[in-house]
This record gives structure tokens, C-alpha cells and sequence, in this order.
């Protein structure tokens, strides 16, 4: 068997003998070809592709148009196809319930054969759907012919696509498609845009500075961030003042005054306080409100009272975390609404903070959690709700608003009482 595989290997052609091949193969195909005359199917592939020639080969042996019946050659160099021209290519198709129940309507009148042939499906398909159509009637599966058609759900898609749009207008593609996200609806951020495009809206042109220097606090009222956000309301300049956590994003306290002054930057501090816990840093800008150049601020007073340490920011990057914040207050909610005064600001200012905590999805968190998760330590549990498709019910039972943190604790550690406020140890008894 060696001497017949190696006589082959290295058998010569006629110039006859290798025109009848590769004609051979422009009618009848590769397969076919390569069978009746003992050749390989590799072989006779990169015949026709131009990529190798026989043994012996030379210019003269170009096979002339008109030498085989029905047969073409390429030109030199050039790549031919690798089957019969008259060949068909079965590519799979998928095909939408109402298409599948007209098919097995019509295989059960004149039988599979004939709605194979009509329809131009696989014979084998249409018993598939036979099949799962019996174990459906039996409750042991969905039917193929059940579901909603492509042109319904695309619909009821895009039309939730528009009403979060319509809701939160502020928002991009990439921030609407998490939020779909979220409510267990898939669906890609180049369709969102196409979407909402297509009902008006219009990209903003923003300008990103690089920054690769990146830092996350490892647990919550780690480090909080405070800065004030300028904006006129009917000619009545506002300063609104945000503190937010660095872990989690979540906004711990706000106020609105008329101009940036140490006693608002205070009470809204011991507000924050009270109802989070102390924080072990708090950054800031070297605000007036916040920093003192001549003496010591009250604000730094405080912060050394209640033995929480001051980072002055000195380059705006560290402080960048409050600071996308505040571009994004000014896209979604200044910029999006009217105020017909400084009280009605404020108000929707609540509500909007309220929505940014608990149901805004960010893309720092991954693009799926609120800033609410991470701050109550309550991601994996919305992860895993989101997988399993149960946040897409509108009552949600871990509402985080019921839930408050441990303000105030008494633990033994080795047999020794400590006694804990607002996340730092006050006491510790050890035995005399």
C-alpha cells in the first residue's frame, strides 16, 4: 500500500488528463470529480484556486473556454469557486412561529415532502416541530409555534426603549441601555441609539480629558467627596452642595444656599452624619467653604472634632468622582428642566437625588448596580435577582429606603467588650 500511495503522491499529468479534471470539476463538482478520477479533493481545490499546479505543468496547458461543455476555467492566478455553479448553498434560516404553523398546517394536509418542497425548508425540521408540537400537547415543553412574532417584539422594544428615554431625558444610549439592563431586558446599546435617534435625539459634544490614574475607597464612608455645583434659576444664582461616597457613588447629603458659605457646608455635614454615619476622610477643593488659608476653617474645625481626616484636593482628578457628578446633575436635570423658581428647583432636586441613589444605574458599578446597592453591601443580591429576571417586577422586596445602617453597636472580640458609633470604636474594656 506504500508503493500505491507513493505512486500516487507523485503521479504526473497530460495536459488531456488535467483539462478532463478540472472540467470534471467545474460541472459535477469537487467531490464528484475528485472520486472518478482518483484525485485528491485537496488537490483538485487548489487546481482550481490557482494556488498549484500539476507536476509537469506549463503556460500552454490553459484550458480553453469552450473545451468541456458547461466548463470555465479562471484566469491565471486568479480563484475559482469549489463547487458547480448550479449547486445550491443551504444556509440555515430561522424562521417566526406564525411561519412554522403555516409549514406543519400544510405538511399535515399534503405531508412533509410537499411542504418541505413548497416552503424550501429541511424535511428534518418540519418532523422536528412535529415532535416538540406532540410534547407541547403533552405539557412537556413550548410549542414552536408559540411566542410573539419578530415584528411585535421589536415594537414593544423600542417602545421601552422611548418611555425610559421619555422619563429621564438626560440620559444617553449607553445609560438607557443599562437601565434596560437592569429591569432584565436585553438589548444593544447600537439599537438604543438607533432608536432614539430616530425620535430626535442628538448626541452632545462633550470633551474628555485623559485620565489613567484611577482609585476606589474599599468600603463605604471610606471617603466622601464634597464640592458645590453653580447654576442660575431666573437670574438667582444657586450653589448646590453635593458630599457623595467614593465607594459607591452614593450622594450622603446635599444642600442649596445663595452663595458657598461654611455654615451650609456644616449642617448639611452633621445632617450627613446623622443619618450615615462619620465618614474616616472627606476631600475636598480648598473651597472657601471648606479650607482656610489664614488660620483654620470651621469646617476643618469639625471634620478634626469628630476625628475625620481632610485631603485637600490639589489636583482636580483626585476630586474627579463628585466632579462627573456634577456634569451629569447638569445634563439630566438643570439642563433638562424649566424652574420657575429656587423652591421648585430644590424640590425636584430631591426627588432627583432620590432616583440617582436608589434606581440610576452607573457605569463605575459595572453599569447594572445603583449606588444604593454597594453602599448597603447588597450587590450580589441585585446581581442575582437581575440574572434570574425577577427585577423586572415593579414590587421590589428589598426596598434599600427600609434599611438603615448600624449606627450604634456593642461587640466582643476575643472576650473583650468594644463599644462602636457610627463605624468607629469609641471603647474598648479590657480587663484590669
Amino acid at each position: 500500500m506504500a508503493d500505491r500511495g507513493s505512486s500516487r503522491r507523485y503521479q504526473r499529468y497530460t495536459k488531456e488528463r488535467w483539462q478532463g479534471v478540472v472540467g470534471d470539476a467545474r460541472t459535477i463538482g469537487v467531490g464528484a470529480a475528485a472520486k472518478r478520477h482518483g484525485v485528491p479533493r485537496t488537490t483538485l481545490t487548489e487546481w482550481l484556486k490557482g494556488t498549484k499546479k500539476p507536476r509537469g505543468w506549463t503556460a500552454e496547458w490553459a484550458l480553453p473556454e469552450a473545451t468541456r461543455p458547461g466548463s470555465t476555467l479562471p484566469a491565471e492566478g486568479a480563484r475559482a469557486p469549489a463547487a458547480a455553479p448550479g449547486k445550491k448553498r443551504h444556509v440555515a434560516r430561522a424562521y417566526t412561529p406564525g411561519q412554522r404553523a403555516e409549514m406543519l398546517e400544510y405538511a399535515a394536509k399534503l405531508g412533509v415532502s410537499a411542504a418541505a418542497a413548497k416552503f424550501g425548508t429541511s424535511r428534518y425540521a418540519i418532523y422536528d416541530w412535529q415532535r416538540k408540537t406532540e410534547r407541547a400537547a403533552r405539557g412537556e415543553g413550548p410549542a414552536p409555534t408559540s411566542g410573539e412574532e419578530p415584528a411585535a417584539i421589536e415594537a414593544q422594544r423600542d417602545t421601552e426603549i422611548l418611555a425610559e428615554w421619555k422619563k429621564h431625558p438626560g440620559l444617553g444610549p449607553s445609560q438607557i441601555r443599562n437601565q434596560l439592563r437592569r429591569r432584565s431586558v436585553k438589548v444593544a446599546v447600537q439599537t438604543v441609539r438607533r432608536v432614539m435617534e430616530d425620535a430626535g435625539y442628538r448626541p452632545p459634544k462633550v470633551k474628555r480629558e485623559p485620565h489613567d490614574e484611577r482609585y476606589e475607597a474599599v468600603r463605604p464612608n471610606h471617603l466622601w467627596h464634597v464640592d458645590y455645583v453653580h447654576r442660575h434659576i431666573n437670574r438667582a444664582q444657586t450653589h448646590t452642595l453635593i458630599f457623595i461616597d467614593d465607594h459607591s457613588r452614593y450622594v450622603v447629603g446635599h444642600a442649596v444656599a445663595d452663595a458657598e458659605r461654611a455654615d451650609v457646608v456644616v449642617a448639611a455635614f452633621d445632617e450627613a452624619v446623622a443619618r450615615h454615619g462619620r465618614p474616616e476622610m472627606v476631600m475636598h477643593d480648598k473651597g472657601s467653604a471648606f479650607w482656610s488659608w489664614r488660620g483654620i476653617s470651621r469646617f476643618t474645625a469639625l471634620l478634626t472634632e469628630l476625628g475625620v481626616d481632610s485631603i485637600a484636593a490639589e489636583h482636580k482628578e483626585w476630586n474627579g468622582k463628585v466632579e462627573v457628578f456634577n456634569a451629569n446633575l447638569h445634563k439630566e436635570l438643570f439642563d433638562v428642566h424649566k424652574f420657575y423658581d429656587v423652591a421648585e428647583m430644590r424640590r425636584r432636586l430631591a426627588a432627583h437625588l432620590e432616583w440617582y441613589n436608589h434606581s440610576r444605574t452607573s457605569h463605575a458599578l459595572g453599569g447594572l448596580l445603583v449606588p444604593a446597592d454597594r453602599y448597603y453591601g447588597r450587590a450580589s443580591q441585585v446581581l442575582e435577582r437581575i440574572e434570574a429576571g425577577v427585577m423586572r417586577e415593579p414590587a421590589d422586596p428589598l426596598d434599600l429606603r427600609d434599611r438603615c445602617l448600624e449606627l450604634f453597636k456593642v461587640v466582643s472580640r476575643g472576650g473583650v467588650p468594644e463599644v462602636w458609633l457610627m463605624g468607629q470604636r469609641l471603647l474598648e474594656l479590657r480587663p484590669t
